[in-house]
């Protein structure tokens, strides 16, 4: 399963960086440490996040349409 979705496990908050840190073969806490720090930046990050959290599908319902 390489595609883009929040797994059961390792989620904070919504578990989009966890997602984002699986599909692209990083460690969950470097990609939270690079949101966090995105955050400081001036830009709609918080938005993005909450559009990823939206769109991005849980792994339950991922695995289900894949079979």
């Amino acid at each position: 399963m390489n595609g883009l979705y929040r797994p059961r496990d390792g989620r904070i908050i919504g578990g989009v960086c966890a997602g984002l840190a699986r599909r692209f073969g990083m460690e969950p806490w470097t990609v939270r440490l690079l949101a966090l720090l995105s955050c400081l930046l001036p830009g709609p990050q918080f938005v993005v996040y909450l559009v990823l959290w939206v769109m991005m599908p849980s792994e339950d319902r991922y695995v289900a349409r894949a079979h």
